[in-house]
């Protein structure tokens, strides 16, 4: 007798037939922004936008790289266009890469490079219509409020890279910042 797969004859997996619906494009997507930092307060920039549910949910400024853009360039210019603020990237934090539906109709595979920045400017605007709510969040209170998990991991490297290379609240020293 042959050993058993813990099944019955007639129990069938739910996988192996299951109703699939039309195949889905897949499309790359590559975006850049980063955690703006007040290095004179210690706060963070961050922009709400609304999910579908209607929830404000709280994350780090970014957007589609353009082309001819570094992901530098993209993330000065998109956390300027969804903050106000005027920021300097000062190090990469690191990259996001994530995937999810659009439209019912696409398969985007998303890839975020993120950078530590610091802010040269400090009145928000929330003028950017993709966004509902600007920010200047306590860094200490950055991972509590953080929608994305991934987001969150980003700020403990941030953490972790301001504790060995403190940014001096006055202006940034090209030179000096981000070494190590």
């Amino acid at each position: 007798m042959p050993p058993s797969s813990g099944r019955s004859r007639g129990a069938r997996t739910g996988r192996r037939f299951r109703k699939r619906g039309p195949k889905l494009a897949t499309v790359d997507e590559t975006s850049a922004g980063g955690l703006v930092l007040d290095a004179k307060t210690d706060r963070v920039a961050l922009i709400g936008r609304l999910d579908r549910r209607g929830r404000l949910l709280w994350s780090l400024p970014k957007g589609h790289i353009e082309p001819g853009e570094t992901p530098e360039q993209t993330a000065v210019r998109e956390v300027a266009e969804e903050t106000g603020i005027d920021g300097e990237v000062v190090q990469p934090l690191g990259t996001i890469d994530y995937w999810f539906i659009a439209d019912g109709a696409k398969r985007i595979h998303k890839t975020v490079h993120h950078f530590l920045l610091v802010a040269h400017s400090y009145e928000l605007s929330d003028e950017d219509l993709e966004v509902t709510e600007v920010a200047w969040v306590a860094f200490d209170d950055l991972e509590a409020r953080l929608a994305y998990a991934d987001e969150r991991r980003l700020v403990r490297k941030a953490r972790q890279l301001l504790s060995e290379h403190p940014l001096s609240p006055g202006p940034v020293e090209r030179d000096e910042v981000g070494r190590g």
